[in-house]
């Protein structure tokens, strides 16, 4: 039976379905684990007459086959457009479904995919993330961290020195160029969504709530198994890829609702910057629209808080520690050159934040106490933010740090007899490519324009970085011969062909017109700088994301799935399989 309920008028702000056919969500195509929960809602053009709706799945009745009947909306968002929506349904039997949607006049058919899994392979899932990591970032960290002579490296990356590989496509539903929201939602849920989305397909309505949801790896594993959850980032714990894990919203920049959300979901490690939107309104520093203080939510629930490193080692070192919640900075947290070397961005104001590493061993530490076995997902996610400043060298040493932490986490798998399955990849590409050294004494008066410095081919020899401390880092990046990476998308701005040892690079500043940007005047001057023309609209301040496939790099029980090339949301269900999400009762 049909429930009809009543539509506020409200103004829609996107409108996702066709002019002249139904909208069916999961979209067509979609692949659905058995047992899984999601949302099922069909979108109609028009304001329709709910005794003509007739809705099937494998040619029965919908109610029947979902188990419960849908609520009708009459005129959703106040307008003349009916829809049909059920929450958190399951398809329980693996195979083929068509579903049908005709309101007497229209009709629309779309076919799911449902699979099981086998039996569970893996005690614990850890996926990296390197948000943003492009091959470039990959080969100047190879070059930085372990060296090169007469063209072959002095040793390898532990992300490339993984028995399995694979090309990862990343396309979104709506776009050939995916964001980080849509991306790591596709790894978190094995469903596509839209840019921005995480966690739910992105409807027509004005609210980014309410629209259908997905079930997380997250939310699984602990349904399923009783397993441990961890989040791990040095981004602001708000945001998209570590968000992706729990959330479910069509904005990803509703910080205040995805901080509700992550207290909702619990997980038993929670680390990253973004304290500000967990602090009430009124304390220094807070980001929060209300008076609400989550941090003392947390605490008041179980969780061991931890503000700097010598905090979070003294709480991860407590036996009984079973809930852990990091929060290092008021916004994302800062790189490795800055916090080793340089002590650019925010270091003088939160000098005591740990490594990724020393996140990653503590998340460890607290996660392996449960003997149900632990998911955790681990971001640099730094990489991007870096590579959307054209701040290559930042980038790069955040991508040496990513795989200190891999190398750690590999060498505490192998430890325990390797019953983890450990994945490294990218949410998705930045357009940057490795042409050569650029050969510059970083004098105040160079002679030569520091463009015609630029080396490829031949000219380009190697790199002069001082050789590598124990954890990979040489300790100067303003060398006389540097790596050349450049982007392919660039916004107008001053190319100064040097590495920014202040503070991270800010290429544009906001331009006279509302919405624009421009070249930020504060390079105009730097020696040997050149004024670029970029091939970006006047309304992107950075260098933007790219659509080719990533590099997925994996070991451990279940790794034996990645290979070829494969989907992003294959992700997700090579992580399903080898936790057999689905070989086990509700």
């Amino acid at each position: 039976m049909i429930k009809p309920i009543a539509a506020t008028a409200i103004t829609v702000l996107l409108s996702a379905s066709p002019a002249s056919a139904q909208t069916i969500y999961p979209i067509d195509r979609a692949e659905i684990l058995a047992g899984a929960r999601f949302d099922f809602k069909v979108e109609f053009p028009d304001r329709v007459d709910p005794a003509k709706l007739k809705v099937t799945v494998n040619g029965t009745d919908y109610s029947a086959v979902l188990g419960q009947s849908g609520t009708f909306v009459d005129r959703e968002d106040g307008k003349d457009q009916s829809s049909l929506i059920l929450r958190d349904v399951v398809l329980s039997k693996p195979g083929s479904v068509t579903v049908e949607a005709s309101d007497g006049t229209s009709n629309r058919s779309v076919v799911w995919t449902v699979y099981d899994t086998g039996s569970r392979k893996a005690k614990n899932v850890i996926l990296f993330i390197g948000d943003g990591l492009s091959p470039a970032h990959r080969v100047a960290a190879r070059i930085l961290s372990k060296g090169i002579t007469e063209g072959k490296s002095r040793g390898k990356l532990a992300i490339d020195d993984m028995p399995r590989m694979a090309l990862v496509a990343t396309a979104g539903s709506d776009s050939i160029i995916t964001d980080s929201a849509n991306a790591a939602s596709a790894y978190a849920t094995g469903h596509k969504t839209a840019v921005n989305a995480m966690g739910v397909y992105a409807d027509r309505t004005a609210s980014p709530f309410d629209d259908p949801r997905v079930e997380t790896i997250t939310s699984l594993a602990k349904r399923r198994h009783g397993m441990s959850i961890g989040i791990v980032t040095n981004t602001e714990i708000e945001d998209a890829t570590p968000a992706a894990m729990v959330a479910h919203t069509r904005r990803r920049a509703s910080y205040d609702e995805i901080v509700e959300q992550f207290f909702a979901a619990k997980p038993d490690v929670l680390m990253g910057g973004g304290s500000a939107n967990f602090l009430p309104k009124a304390s220094t520093g807070s980001r929060r629209k209300d008076d609400v203080d989550y941090i003392a939510r947390f605490r008041d629930a179980g969780y061991q808080v931890a503000m700097t490193k010598p905090e979070l080692d003294a709480s991860a070192a407590k036996s009984d520690t079973r809930q852990l919640l990091g929060l290092f900075a008021t916004g994302n947290m800062d790189g490795a050159l800055d916090r080793k070397f340089l002590k650019g961005g925010g270091v003088k104001k939160f000098p005591e934040q740990p490594d990724l590493t020393e996140q990653v061993q503590a998340a460890l530490n607290v996660l392996s106490r449960n003997e149900a076995g632990f998911f955790l997902m681990v971001e640099s996610g730094m990489i991007d933010k870096y590579a959307h400043l054209l701040d290559m060298e930042r980038a790069v040493y955040d991508t040496i740090m990513l795989d200190n932490a891999v190398r750690l986490t590999r060498d505490w798998a192998r430890a325990r007899g390797d019953d983890t399955l450990i994945l490294v990849l990218a949410d998705h590409n930045h357009p940057n490519s490795l042409v050569g050294t650029i050969n510059d004494d970083m004098s105040t008066t160079p002679n030569v324009s520091l463009r015609e410095r630029v080396g490829v081919y031949e000219k380009a020899g190697f790199p002069n970085y001082p050789a590598p401390d124990a954890d990979g880092y040489p300790s100067r990046v303003d060398v006389s011969r540097r790596l050349a990476i450049f982007s392919a998308s660039l916004p107008d701005h001053y190319e100064t062909f040097r590495p920014k040892l202040d503070n991270p690079n800010e290429p544009t500043v906001k331009g006279d017109d509302a919405g624009t940007f421009k070249a930020n005047d504060k390079y105009r001057d730097v020696p040997g700088v050149a004024l670029r023309f970029g091939n970006l609209p006047a309304m992107i301040g950075a260098s933007v994301h790219s659509g080719e496939d990533v590099i997925l790099t994996a070991t451990g029980p279940g790794s034996e799935r990645v290979q070829g090339s494969m989907d992003n949301t294959d992700v997700f269900r090579i992580m399903a399989d080898a936790l057999g999400l689905a070989a086990v009762g509700p």
